[in-house]
Parts: structure tokens; sequence; C-alpha cells
């Protein structure tokens, strides 16, 4: 396979090929364990935008990488796995019911229960089902990349990179989940949950990893730090905005899913520090009143999203994205980074920073 050839079916194929791997192991073991790695096969296939090995893919092309090219598709497909043990879990966490457009595995597990008629609490098994089969992803995560058949030296040189990943990705997870219970709502933890539990695994770590692979020097490393971080956090301030003002028919989760999870975002915090400073009670009230809400209803929500508009709050999330997407291309631009490479880079950042979805 060239450098330049199709890279998305090449990991598809790639991916499709671990996976049945790991189910027929599984299905040694039992059936019911095949027929559970089946369900989180089909989760890894069926969707996903694969940012992540994407960018990883393109880390490696930028430091001129020249290992095989079947190998490195191959080692970038474990951060797909991680990537749904993340969405397992966060599902679970966030009480989510659907994830792009269909249930989640939770409530997939919980129906199979009730359907099957087994004893117990449905939901109480559904949410540990999905746990142990993230746990199962993170597992096969670390697999696959041992097993893609890299030079020793070069798995040698992405091991830091890896394990940093899967820390910050999962301190990511526990400072979401404590702003939310803390009720934090300081512009410094939005940010910081934003670093952690998206920019860095989302973009950062993975530049990182496709050019530890290749074997970058520091300062085209650092670039990627310097333009992953900004990319992804931008990434993930538009998905707080499609959290709450997205089509759901176009993003596949309920519309304000966000603010009824009682996410702590940044727009929240930037409508929360408008409301204060120029004393507007009653919107700073509407944001508050749908944060964490279970049962939260179309007029609410709307109440919600108008107060955001007028504090100001949804444009300067707007504005900020589009000044660390400067940032990052600045970055980008003084580093010894392979041109073409560049120049794709420069349209993956648009296209993250631009979605709908």
């Amino acid at each position: 396979m060239q450098p330049t050839s199709d890279f998305a079916t090449a990991l598809h194929n790639a991916l499709s090929d671990a996976l049945a791997d790991k189910r027929r192991r599984c299905e040694e073991i039992d059936p019911v364990i095949g027929e559970a790695a089946g369900m989180l096969a089909e989760f890894v296939l069926d969707g996903g935008k694969r940012l992540r090995p994407t960018f990883a893919w393109w880390g490696w092309l930028g430091a001129r990488g020249d290992t095989d090219p079947a190998v490195v598709v191959r080692a970038v497909a474990a951060l797909e796995l991680l990537q749904a043990a993340a969405l397992l879990h966060d599902d679970v966490f966030d009480g989510s019911t659907t994830r792009r457009g269909r249930p989640t595995v939770h409530v997939r597990l919980a129906g199979a229960h009730r359907t099957a008629g087994w004893s117990g609490d449905a939901d109480r098994f559904g949410t540990a089902g999905a746990i142990l089969l993230g746990d199962l992803a993170l597992t096969w995560a670390d697999d696959v990349l041992r097993d893609a058949g890299l030079p020793p030296v070069a798995l040698r040189r992405a091991g830091p990179v890896w394990s940093a990943m899967r820390t910050e990705v999962l301190a990511g997870q526990y400072l979401d989940l404590r702003a939310q219970a803390a009720g934090d709502e300081t512009e410094e933890s939005a940010l910081r949950v934003a670093l952690f539990k998206s920019a860095a695994y989302t973009v950062a770590r993975p530049l990182q990893l496709g050019g530890a692979i290749a074997g970058a020097p520091a300062a085209l490393m650092d670039a990627y730090h310097r333009f992953g971080s900004d990319i992804g956090i931008a990434f993930q301030l538009r998905d707080d905005l499609l959290g709450v003002f997205g089509d759901p028919a176009v993003t596949g989760k309920p519309a304000g899913d966000d603010l009824r999870e009682g996410k702590r975002t940044l727009l929240v915090a930037l409508a929360l520090r408008a409301a204060t400073a120029s004393g507007a009670a009653a919107a700073g009230d509407a944001v508050r009143a749908a944060l964490g809400c279970a049962t939260l209803s179309a007029s609410q929500l709307d109440a919600a999203r108008g107060a955001l508009v007028a504090l100001g709050a949804a444009d300067a999330v707007e504005k900020r994205i589009a000044t660390l997407t400067d940032s990052a291309l600045a970055a980008l631009d003084n580093s010894p980074v392979e041109p073409a490479a560049a120049r794709r880079l420069t349209e993956l950042a648009h296209a993250a920073t631009r979605r709908d979805s």
C-alpha cells in the first residue's frame, strides 16, 4: 500500500480483521462472550469520524515516516478502540440513550435483559455490561498497537505517548464527572476538561503517536502538541455548541443533551459569568434551570438557548474556536512538517472545527 492510497478503506479493513480475530478468541471462551464481543465490534465499525487514527496517520507522514504503511495503519487502528472505550463509558456516565442515532450499548443490553426475562435489574445489567465492554475495548487497543508489527524501536518510541494518552483521557473523564458533581462553573475547569477529555486524545497525542512511530524530531513533536492541543480544544468547543444548538437528525443525539446532563462547558461558564457581570439574572436563571434537568422541556431548552445567545456566550465560543484554529495553524506553519501533510492537516483542522455533527 502506498502512503497516499485510500487510508479510510485500509483502516476499516485493519479494524475488521483485528475485531474478527478478537471475536473468535472470545467465542472460544463462551458463545455468550462472543456475542458480547460482536456487539462491541459492531459499535466500533458502525460509524464514527475516525479522526484520531487519521491524525496519527498524517502525523506519521508529516514526519516522513518510512515504516511499512500497512503496519502503520494497523497500529493507528488502536486509537479507534481507545475511542470506543471512552464513548461506552461516557454514555453510561451521562445516562445517554442514543449514540449516532441509535440506542447506546447500555440501553441495548438492558433491553436484551428485559426481553429475555432475566432476574435482577435490567438497567443495572446494561450499565455493568457496557462498562465491561468499554474495558475490553481498552484492553484490545493495547493489543492492536502491540501486535501491529511495528519495528521494536518504533514501538518503544510510541510507548510513552500511548501511555500518556490513556492516562489523560481517563483523567479527563474524571474531571468532567467531578465538575458536574461539584457544580464547578469556572472557565478554567471547563478548559481543563476540554483539554484532557477531548483535545489530548483526539488530536495532540494521535499526531505525536504518528510522529513517534516515524522518529520525528523534537521540534516537530512540539509543534504537533501545540497544533493538536489548540485544534483539539476547538473541536470540543464545537461539540459543546452542537450539544446545545445542534440538529438531532445530524448529530445523532437528543437536542440539549449537554444541558440535560449538567455539563459545565465553556459555553455555560461564559454565559453564567456574563449574567453575573451584567446583572442579567433572568438569563442566568434560564441557563441554570436547564443544567442537570432530566425532564428538560422544549420550552426550557428554547429559553436556555436564547439566554446563551443573548448573553453573548455562543458568539464568544465561536470566536474562541477561530482564535484557537489560527493559533494551531501558525504552529504548523512554523514547524518542519512535510508540506503535503501540512496541507492535509490544515484541511482536517477546518473540518474538525466547522462541522455540524
